[in-house]
């Protein structure tokens, strides 16, 4: 044995200090991969076996019609590419588009134009390249020379084209938002929404992050997808059948291509799938953050003498620190999850779907009867290898259109988990302006559980309406004030006075005393229809007939 070991040994490879060393690094990467996106595989098909489908139907089965719905343990689902996703954002296409013919629509139908025309001007071009190759194999400079001319007076529409896509897309863009902000902003300053939506409602913290960044990320996220979703697909018909066509009339069967890159697009979108972070449940939290960070600042602006007085800056700067962190923890998060999914994503799209796509082109051409060589002369060989030449260059051009079609459509699926997020916050502030301005308001209490109280924080809203209901009556008189056992409760559901019962008439003057706390400035409150009155009476003239001066 040992013999023949030492006979062996000069024919093996040796390893020099440089490759082992390059392969030591490959191995440690490896592992590194193997250790990180192992465990998220894992988890990944644990939950979509049968223990993940029995989870799923025990979730949330609460009111459809509510934005989010709570479960056993009052949760809110994640924002995601489910039905809910698909109901809200329906019902706010009901705001972009509030009738057949509008501005947006406009926009819409200009920004479609400019998506298929790019596609047909792709295929164009595509085919004017493999004749440009056919005439340099040829050694035609003539056809060559009024080819690369025809080339470059396609390329000056191509080039008007794809800048009007990215220009329409942002006057989309626009155009949404604009659509957006005119109804929150009516919605909002309607019957005193504004002020209900903070002190008597407790489901928005920043209602100024909603109506500004949410908007905004909203409507262009959906500008954005339609273009990216619209004109791939496009692509992918257009293409699909042109290579058909090309391989049917050569005499060669397209199914062996076909079925190969179903195949491939098919387990690349699983792998994609099961590897896939909740970027929809993220990009919701990251906002979210960005909001309750920019409310600090904006806090410490409205109280700064007050802060300079009582010199609380350190608390204050503390508390900044604090909440910038938690940002930047989020996005660290985000970007840390993206950097593995782009990589897989990345080597299955661009490395695989190549050499797929080599295999694609390859077969139609070898197989093909219309280029067969048989028993033909040395010109007419020529001429078929220059025809081949042409073939394979104008499938190459038009099969990488098609991959990279569908290479945006399979990443699209990250840009809509976002989209889903945006989505949930911007329809649950317009859920939430319609409800206060209907009367009714609920309030977010935090529950801890007692093992893990640090990391499980539940808000469950409670409604006012379920505890104590409105059955107050507001009479409008034309002199006078008459409170008939009308009692005086918080917001947060403190009963300050249960039954207040007095009487003003025009020419009389009041005085109304009492301790901090008391129901002085509430009574005001209830009086102008900030606060409503739950119980009794109350009988008072018009706001537009009475004039409050506030505190500050």
């Amino acid at each position: 044995m040992i013999p023949l070991l030492h006979a062996a040994a000069p024919g093996r490879a040796r390893w020099t200090r440089s490759g082992a060393v390059k392969r030591a690094a490959c191995l440690v990467a490896a592992a590194y991969a193997l250790r990180t996106v192992g465990p998220v595989v894992g988890r990944r098909l644990a939950r979509s076996g049968p223990g993940g489908k029995s989870r799923a139907a025990r979730g949330p089965a609460g009111d459809p019609s509510r934005l989010q719905g709570a479960g056993a343990a009052g949760r809110k689902p994640a924002p995601g590419l489910n039905a809910d996703f698909f109901r809200q954002l329906l019902q706010l296409r009901k705001i972009l588009f509030p009738r057949v013919v509008t501005t947006e629509t406009g926009w819409l139908c200009l920004h479609s134009v400019a998506l298929v025309s790019r596609t047909f001007l792709s295929i164009s071009v595509a085919g004017l390249d493999g004749k440009i190759v056919k005439s340099i194999v040829e050694k035609q400079p003539r056809a060559f020379i009024l080819k690369l001319i025809k080339w470059l007076l396609i390329a000056i529409p191509a080039t008007l084209v794809h800048s009007a896509i990215r220009y329409l897309e942002c006057k989309l863009a626009l155009a949404f938002r604009t659509r957006l902000v005119d109804h929150a902003y009516k919605t909002y300053f309607a019957n005193q929404t504004y002020y209900k939506v903070i002190d008597m409602d407790g489901r928005l913290t920043n209602p100024d992050q909603s109506l500004t960044e949410d908007i905004m990320m909203f409507s262009q996220s959906v500008a954005h997808l339609y273009s990216n979703l619209t004109k791939p697909i496009l692509d992918v018909i257009l293409t699909s059948y042109t290579l058909i066509r090309t391989a049917v009339s050569r005499g060669a069967s397209p199914m062996e291509p076909t079925l190969l890159s179903g195949l491939v697009v098919y387990a690349t979108a699983k792998v994609l799938k099961t590897c896939s972070p909740k970027f929809g449940k993220l990009v919701a939290k990251e906002a979210h953050r960005k909001g309750y960070l920019r409310y600090v600042h904006s806090r410490i602006i409205a109280n700064v003498e007050e802060i300079a007085f009582y010199r609380g800056h350190k608390v204050e700067m503390k508390q900044l620190q604090q909440c910038y962190q938690a940002l930047a923890d989020q996005m660290n998060l985000i970007l840390s999850k993206r950097l593995w999914y782009i990589m897989i994503e990345q080597f299955l799209m661009k490395y695989v779907w190549s050499s797929c796509g080599l295999i694609m082109v390859a077969i139609p051409i070898i197989t093909a009867t219309g280029f067969a060589d048989g028993d033909l002369e040395d010109g007419q060989k020529q001429a078929m290898v220059s025809d081949r030449t042409e073939a394979f260059t104008t499938a190459r051009n038009l099969l990488a259109s098609g991959a990279d079609a569908i290479e945006r459509i399979m990443s699209s699926y990250k840009e809509v988990t976002e989209l889903a997020g945006y989505t949930a916050r911007v329809y649950n502030m317009f859920w939430v302006f319609d409800e206060v301005k209907r009367g009714i308001y609920k309030r977010a209490a935090v529950i801890q559980e007692p093992e893990i109280q640090s990391k499980n924080e539940t808000n469950i809203e409670l409604p006012l309406s379920d505890t104590r209901e409105i059955k107050g009556k507001v009479i409008d008189v034309d002199h006078g004030i008459i409170c008939e056992n009308v009692p005086i409760i918080t917001p947060a559901g403190e009963v300050v006075a249960s039954s207040l019962n007095f009487k003003v008439q025009e020419g009389m003057h009041l005085l109304i005393t009492g301790p901090n706390g008391c129901g002085k400035s509430s009574l005001f409150r209830i009086l102008s229809g900030l606060w409503p009155v739950y119980e009794g009476t109350l009988y008072k003239p018009p706001p537009q007939h009475m004039f409050y001066i506030p505190q500050r």
